[in-house]
């Protein structure tokens, strides 16, 4: 039973990087597992201010984040070493466990077809068991394995 609409809000990660956060929220703190809910873009930037969108390192401890980069590219650097490129049509999925601190970087201007960049990004509370756990960070490349049919939409 729906017992409360959630509008988004306006929140800055950074000074060109604006998103629509959904959750938390004063009458909701989460729903379910989810404990942020945002969407990002459609950014569209000139190319030389593509990098004013990076979001500096931060941590996170306790939780996955699984972000879903619908157009553009970035990358993700964070302490445990890992340097990843996530392109368009890929899926980051980052569990902190007992602690990570990472960065989401616009590096490459010319691979944002223009400067644009859409992305959602949901943070995910780990039950118990698995918030003190040092698990990876899983990049998917969703076009890989995944077809969406919708009879009737003509969108084949």
């Amino acid at each position: 039973m729906l017992d409360v609409v959630i509008e988004a809000r306006k929140a800055s990660l950074a000074p060109r990087m604006d998103v629509r956060r959904i959750l938390p929220f004063r009458l909701r703190r989460m729903v379910g597992p989810f404990i942020f809910m945002d969407h990002a873009g459609l950014v569209d930037l000139q190319p030389q201010l593509v990098t004013s969108m990076d979001v500096l390192p931060h941590p996170h401890v306790g939780l996955s984040t699984v972000s879903y980069l619908f157009v553009g590219q970035v990358t993700h650097r964070d302490t445990l070493g890992v340097e990843q490129v996530i392109r368009s049509g890929e899926v980051n999925w980052m569990t902190a466990g007992s602690g990570i601190a990472h960065s989401e970087r616009f590096e490459e201007p010319a691979a944002l077809a223009g400067g644009t960049m859409e992305m959602i990004q949901t943070w995910v509370a780990l039950p118990e068991k698995m918030r003190r756990s040092r698990l990876p960070l899983i990049i998917i490349n969703l076009s890989s394995y995944l077809s969406l049919q919708i009879p009737g939409c003509g969108c084949d």
